[in-house]
């Protein structure tokens, strides 16, 4: 079997134009601050693309640029700042933040209606509660390329590799809600490679390159690489191996081009839902 090819670049440009659409009817514009600190390369590509998607969107958005050595203190009071202006609907925090820095101190300090991330407690435990929430990026991306392509979610078999805070865990409540019956594994699971040939859903999200094999992949599975590493050749792969997995799988995403793209469009989108809610 030669796996479907999921296009995540495609299905996020056509997210990002209905954001753009929606922008151009609101009687206001919706505004996005990116916080960077320090000046590490990977994160610098990232808040690029970000901020040139959000001006195509029509969304005014503008990047706070900080010192590595900046006091948490300053930074707080930054976000404090942000907070209290009418005119930002969505502030992200670009992770990962400097070890000085306590990170669950700094995302719980932002305006939980501001958090575009979805990372702020209270939008965990909406999330967790089938409460409406403002839901992390890369899980309602992954939720958005299983719908497109047509993946009949309740019933299924899905597995979750990787039980982050931003990745898997609101990945396994997301799917629960769409009547999934979801399996979360990660380092401590016996016979991992068994775990996952059962699943009819893999999500990858290990951040181990190419930790998934051809042979652990069910046939006919649909499979999504969240998992995005640069090997020491420069070449960047996923957490999965993608020549072995497209030979079993139905359907698969590429790295890139896979979730990356949609993690950025449902940023857009969340700016938006966020901007409406607090003008409702």
């Amino acid at each position: 079997m030669t796996a479907r090819i999921i296009d995540g670049k495609a299905i996020a440009a056509e997210l990002r134009a209905a954001v753009a659409a929606r922008v151009a009817s609101l009687p206001f514009t919706p505004g996005l601050a990116v916080v960077v600190v320090g000046d590490d390369p990977a994160s610098a590509v990232y808040v690029r693309s970000k901020d040139r998607a959000a001006r195509e969107a029509g969304i005014a958005a503008h990047t706070i640029r900080l010192p590595g050595d900046t006091p948490e203190v300053l930074l707080l009071a930054e976000i404090a700042r942000l907070n209290a202006d009418p005119d930002v609907d969505g502030i992200l925090v670009q992770l990962p933040l400097p070890p000085h820095i306590d990170t669950d101190g700094v995302i719980e300090a932002i305006d939980p209606a501001k958090d575009v991330d979805g990372f702020h407690p209270l939008n965990v435990g909406a999330l967790a509660s089938g409460h409406p929430a403002l839901v992390p990026c890369t899980p309602a991306g992954v939720m958005k390329l299983l719908h497109h392509v047509g993946v009949q979610l309740a019933g299924a078999r899905a597995l979750v590799l990787g039980r982050s805070s931003i990745v898997g865990r609101p990945m396994a409540r997301l799917l629960l809600a769409a009547d999934a019956t979801v399996t979360v594994a990660h380092r401590s699971t016996r016979d991992l490679p068994a775990e996952c040939r059962r699943a009819e859903i893999l999500i990858a999200a290990t951040g181990r390159p190419e930790m998934v094999r051809g042979d652990w992949i069910g046939e006919g599975a649909t499979v999504i690489d969240v998992g995005i590493n640069r090997l020491p050749d420069g070449r960047l792969v996923g957490d999965v191996n993608f020549a072995e997995c497209a030979e079993r799988a139905g359907a698969i995403t590429p790295v890139p081009g896979g979730v990356g793209p949609m993690t950025i469009a449902c940023l857009l989108e969340n700016t938006v839902d966020a901007a409406v809610r607090r003008r409702a």
